[in-house]
């Protein structure tokens, strides 16, 4: 069991190492900017240490009685120009730290692809800070890594982002750039069981997946994953400063990352040594197998329910991938009597607002071949996780607390319609009503757009009928029709 910190522990890759080791019981403190944002599920078990890479003044005692520093983190959303600078302060920080709390070990994740030549500003940099650890006179492992395939990884996210949304692409130079994508759980496995191999101290370690692959390829996986067609078309233009703001246009990824992101692919990312079979001798999962678990929740053929607002689950789909309504109203009832009547929704008492529009609804999808409203609800006031309400069903459910329900019905995509109950004092308390949509393929955001005036509509009304009727219901009088 060892003691380790971790910096870049809110980040995709620290996030989800932090609770891979929690698990094995090692003793894990993260340093993060701001306490109270990193209170997340992967994080719940280890121990917050505020202060910033950037100031060494508020490292405080984060790098006493440590075995192992995790450094995982980088400065890519800072811009063209200035992360270099930044990701330059940070390592230095750190090694003069490390150097004076006399820590084991430094464990840092790289990038893949050859140093010198023309490297991009962002693979430089990795290969810089790796170099600036060094410098601390701390012993370092430097594992390098390409694209981490997983939801949340920025370079995957892209890709899922760009075959969701564009059926015919039109593609330039870098989607052919040679790549060796690495599972984010094989990259787990590699930053974790090097605690427990000395062997690794001082080495630098390559390590990708079982192929390698262009940018191209994996977007025709994804496409096959998510059960979509897609044409993509290569033309000899779009530099990557042009590219970025296309990427800007059709994605969420702000163009500052989408540039950095694509200036790191017009070099080849693959691996150049074999030491991660010789010290750790487990085989690493195919892409095809990293994507499928990764977009499980959101494909067509799967209709397991998942909850869009936990971080709990390793497969859970990143948020940018989501169109949500949210509904805050604050309530004049307690929250009993709020999640009452929250739960008693659908089936003969209806939906509380607009019910004709939802019978409406559920006829267009009896003749699309959907389910419709015919399934009602089995019990009028009783609910359990799996039980049908209407043409939803119920995916989560803590009772007094929250529902969750997922459609049924023909969405083109997945959706989910969450009510949350909190207490606000003890006679008033506060609803929280979000509607989540995962548009699949661009028909899904057309389908979002199309009806969006009119659930606008209905989701603020029927938030503020569910309100009139906990009132009325906490002050014994008659409901609301």
């Amino acid at each position: 069991m060892a003691s380790v910190l971790i910096l870049g522990a809110t980040g995709y890759v620290g996030s989800h190492l932090t609770r891979w080791l929690v698990a094995r019981g090692h003793i894990v403190r993260c340093l993060v900017r701001d306490r109270a944002r990193a209170q997340t599920s992967r994080l719940e078990h280890a121990e917050l240490i505020e202060g910033d890479a950037l100031r060494p003044d508020t490292f405080g005692a984060a790098f006493e009685n440590i075995d192992a520093v995790y450094y995982l983190i980088h400065s890519m959303a800072a811009g063209e120009g200035a992360f270099e600078e930044l990701d330059r302060q940070a390592a230095q920080n750190v090694a003069q730290a490390a150097r004076a709390a006399r820590v084991g070990r430094i464990i840092y994740l790289g990038g893949l692809g050859r140093r010198g030549g023309d490297q991009s500003p962002h693979l430089r940099s990795r290969h810089q800070v790796a170099d600036i650890l060094r410098t601390s006179d701390v012993p370092v492992t430097e594992f390098r890594a390409a694209v981490v395939a997983g939801s949340g990884g920025i370079s995957f996210e892209m890709v899922h982002h760009l075959v969701n949304r564009l059926p015919f692409m039109i593609c330039p130079r870098w989607v052919d750039i040679k790549t060796q994508p690495i599972a984010l759980e094989d990259v787990l496995r590699y930053l974790g069981e090097c605690l427990e191999k000395p062997e690794t101290v001082g080495r630098i370690i390559d390590i990708g997946g079982p192929q390698v692959l262009t940018y191209r390829d994996m977007m025709v996986i994804v496409a096959r994953v998510l059960g979509l067609r897609r044409f993509l078309v290569r033309v000899p233009v779009l530099t990557p400063r042009l590219s970025s703001y296309w990427l800007k246009l059709v994605t969420p990824l702000p163009v500052a990352t989408a540039r950095a992101l694509i200036e790191s692919v017009r070099s080849e990312t693959v691996c150049e040594n074999d030491l991660a079979q010789k010290y750790f001798g487990f085989s690493t999962e195919s892409f095809e197998f990293a994507a499928r678990r990764a977009l499980a929740p959101v494909r067509a053929e799967n209709p397991t329910p998942i909850d869009p607002a936990s971080d709990a689950a390793d497969s859970i789909i990143d948020p940018t991938h989501f169109k949500t309504d949210r509904r805050v109203v604050d309530v004049a009832a307690q929250s009993g009597a709020l999640f009452g009547v929250v739960s008693a929704i659908g089936g003969d008492t209806g939906w509380y607002y607009a019910d004709w529009l939802w019978k409406l609804r559920g006829a267009i999808d009896r003749v699309l071949g959907g389910i419709g409203l015919r399934k009602g609800r089995g019990h009028p006031v009783e609910i359990v996780v799996g039980d049908t309400v209407d043409f939803w069903q119920v995916a989560g459910y803590d009772p007094g607390r929250r529902l969750l329900l997922q459609a049924e019905m023909n969405v083109w995509g997945k959706a989910w319609l969450e009510f949350a109950a909190e207490p606000t004092s003890d006679s008033s308390s506060r609803l929280t009503q979000t509607a989540w949509y995962y548009p699949r393929g661009l028909f899904g955001l057309i389908y979002w757009y199309a009806v969006l005036p009119i659930h606008v509509i209905v989701f603020r009304n029927m938030a503020a009928a569910i309100a009139r009727r906990a009132e009325n219901v906490d002050q014994d009088k008659p409901g609301l029709e």
